[in-house]
């Protein structure tokens, strides 16, 4: 008997039943689409072997003007510079105090109780001392001088510290005198804890009868956006204030309150951008000028080429803005020609007009939706979106992104922890991927990608927070959900040292229309191991599924590993229709799917 090829659609789909997606895929791991065949995706490896604390939802990188390349990294408890894969914390002061700072210990106890009046800290809160005393024992003044993280805080004017050497009957003295505390903001949280009752959250806001995953009785997730103003940074914390980092201050120095610069500028910001064509620093959902209210419709501009002038005047391009519907600007997305601003239940274009007015605010679309602040990318001139049960593009005019895995994706979607999703560009290989929570997980622990070159869809899992794409980085960078570690990724073919186990499986196809059976006793594979180094064990296994009746599931498996020098393999399974699976688990392995081959005799019909 001649044999017959298996040809096989590209992308997944799960939106039809197996038997009508007869020759397509309906489920993978770690598995993308090049040239309409299904490959391994690439490994990754840690940028760092140096840690970030808190779970990281903000990258950045930039240029200076020396050549010196850095990525801002914003987590739920700090804010970093990295440079040479070394991490200095720029995390902004709240608050500084001077000579009213005083310390007490306990014999035979690491803990320290600190006294500082209305201190204003949380749990979690860091703070660093100098100039303290010490208190007469082991708690010396080096012991009390440095950075300590709040462990717990009885009052308003007291918290306790775990101090690196434990007190001994010698302490007790107080430290104090003229010590200096030094209060960084107060941290986040990590998840978004459920509102409940009237006016948790703005109307419209999510489906009917869903939680709430704004305050009213909750907490809010932290997020950071941040972009680079020539050599400087500038950071903004959701719902909060906006931080201006001077690189020529160095890496020892942390970032401050704009306002400082320009009492002018915003208190309370939902996101910045500065914009690259016409270089103004654009805040959104702000308060006004004047106004200490923050109204979450307003976007305000700096002048232009100056990011701490905001006070408009006849000589200077500074102004406002309101845009027209919604109740809140959810996240603001800038591409070559325009910055696009989606709210609760409408999208908008924002563009550069010149004086007087600056900018034009155009509606694109109502009765929009879009997941957080961090559920849209920009590729090019276009912008693809997740929504509230669907994707949309932006491409000149909006629309339904067709999604071919859609209900895998929202039937099994945490909604609680929707501010997590988060939307980054992989542009080597053509790719839009949103990382976000399953149903089971309060953690981004998927994935679903679109290539918008293939035109197809796959999924997977993956815990990751955030994602940059390559550019000054070699590779994409992501944030782990679970660790603190970043890790470059596109890099071999492991999970960091670890083998990283990959499939891919397909709906079945009907031998002779489905009324016959097939005896099958031969395959013929059709793969490439890419890159895979010799030293690495270049096989995977083929997996021939058989089923009598369309709907029944696969009754029969046949497993047979394929080697690189393999060129047949003998198998022995019989049914009506045959489906494929492919995966592999040794660690170096890189692989591609061709066309393979088999060997089908006709069985009769029953």
């Amino acid at each position: 008997m001649p044999l017959s090829k298996l040809q096989f659609k590209p992308g997944i789909n799960t939106e039809v039943t197996a038997y009508t997606n007869e020759g397509g895929w309906n489920d993978c791991d770690k598995v993308r689409f090049r040239f309409g065949f299904p490959e391994k995706i690439g490994g990754w490896e840690k940028y760092s072997q140096n840690v970030i604390l808190g779970t990281c939802r903000s990258l950045h990188a930039w240029r200076a003007i020396d050549n010196s390349r850095y990525l801002g990294v914003g987590t739920n408890i700090k804010f970093y510079v990295e440079e040479g894969e070394t991490f200095f914390d720029i995390t902004p002061l709240r608050k500084t105090t001077t000579n009213s700072t005083t310390f007490s210990a306990s014999n035979g106890s690491a803990t320290v109780t600190v006294t500082d009046a209305s201190h204003g800290a949380i749990v979690g809160d860091f703070v660093t001392f100098s100039g303290a005393a010490s208190l007469g024992g082991n708690i010396t003044a080096a012991v009390l001088n440095q950075e300590y993280e709040i462990q717990t805080v009885p009052s308003t004017d007291t918290y306790t510290i775990t101090a690196t050497a434990t007190a001994n009957s010698s302490d007790s003295g107080n430290g104090g005198g003229s010590v200096t505390s030094k209060y960084q903001i107060n941290v986040g949280t990590n998840a978004v804890v459920p509102g409940t009752g009237w006016g948790a959250g703005t109307w419209g806001r999510g489906t009917w009868g869903s939680a709430a995953t704004t305050t009213a009785g909750g907490a809010s997730l932290r997020v950071w956006s941040q972009d680079n103003f020539g050599e400087d940074l500038i950071i903004n914390l959701r719902d909060s204030r906006i931080y201006y980092w001077d690189k020529s201050l160095g890496t020892n120095s942390r970032a401050v309150d704009i306002t400082t610069l320009d009492a002018n500028a915003p208190t309370v910001a939902r996101q910045i951008i500065v914009s690259d064509r016409d270089r103004h620093v654009i805040a959104f959902g702000c308060n006004a000028l004047g106004s200490a209210d923050q109204d979450k419709l307003l976007v305000r501009f700096s002048d232009q080429e100056n990011a701490t002038t905001w006070e408009p005047t006849a000589t200077n391009t500074a102004g406002d803005l309101v845009v027209g519907s919604g109740s809140e600007i959810i996240q603001a997305v800038e591409t070559r020609r325009e910055i696009v601003i989606f709210t609760d239940a409408s999208t908008h274009s924002m563009q550069f007009i010149g004086p007087p007015f600056t900018f034009g605010i155009n509606q694109l679309a109502a009765n929009t939706t879009i997941m957080g602040a961090n559920s849209a990318v920009a590729v090019n001139d276009s912008v693809f979106w997740m929504g509230k049960n669907r994707f949309y593009v932006y491409d000149g005019q909006i629309q339904d992104l067709p999604c071919t895995v859609r209900d895998t994706v929202f039937d099994n979607f945490n909604e609680t922890q929707s501010d997590k999703v988060f939307a980054g560009v992989n542009s080597e290989f053509g790719e839009v991927i949103w990382f976000y929570s399953s149903a089971q997980s309060d953690n981004n622990d998927k994935y679903v990608i679109y290539n918008y070159e293939e035109k197809v869809w796959y999924f997977g899992n993956l815990e990751r927070s955030a994602w940059l794409d390559r550019g000054l980085k070699s590779n994409p960078i992501a944030a782990s959900s679970n660790s603190q570690y970043l890790f470059n990724h596109e890099v071999g073919a492991d999970d960091d040292g670890s083998a990283l186990a990959a499939h891919i499986e397909s709906s079945p196809i009907d031998i002779s229309d489905g009324d016959k059976f097939g005896f099958i006793r031969r395959l013929v594979p059709d793969i490439s191991f890419l890159t895979t180094p010799s030293t690495a064990s270049k096989e995977v296994t083929f997996t021939l599924k058989a089923e009598d009746f369309p709907g029944t599931g696969f009754t029969q498996n046949y497993a047979s590993t394929v080697t690189a020098d393999e060129t047949q393999n003998h198998v022995r399974i019989r049914g009506r229709g045959l489906g494929l699976r492919i995966e592999s688990a040794n660690q170096g392995v890189t692989w591609r799917l061709g066309s393979p081959r088999v060997d089908i005799r006709q069985d009769g019909r029953r």
